[in-house]
């Protein structure tokens, strides 16, 4: 089982829904993290992340479903993919409706769970 997985995830609160997505993930081969740098978290979320890429990282790499972390733009490219190269591409099933030359699986989100919930909980405590 050497095969390349690519999770890609922005995982600026961890939470139960990313490491299940993660462990998931591991049954297919080794799991690379394409991990979204702060400035496209910033860009695209339109949030400072509140823990900076560098810790981000070193707390994926400490789950033992991870094999590698690699920064990663907002939107996953063909080129990036390549480059790594990937052989599954798996996602939660808020990116279903984009299509890649290699295999794509969906999972569904946890229920009930996202970053922007414990945010917003966070701040109405």
């Amino acid at each position: 089982m050497n095969k390349k997985i690519l999770v890609d995830m922005s995982c600026t609160i961890l939470h139960h829904g990313h490491v299940r997505l993660l462990k998931r993930a591991a049954k297919y081969g080794k799991v690379i993290v394409a991990l979204t740098i702060d400035k496209e978290v910033k860009k695209h979320k339109g949030y400072q992340p509140e823990i900076k890429y560098k810790f981000r990282k070193e707390i994926l790499e400490s789950i033992k479903y991870v094999y590698r972390v690699i920064p990663s733009n907002w939107k996953i490219s063909e080129k990036f993919i390549k480059k790594e190269k990937i052989d599954i591409f798996i996602r939660g099933s808020d990116y279903k409706k984009e299509k890649f030359s290699i295999k794509t699986i969906i999972f569904p989100r946890t229920k009930n769970i996202s970053s922007s919930k414990i945010r917003k909980k966070s701040k109405n405590l």
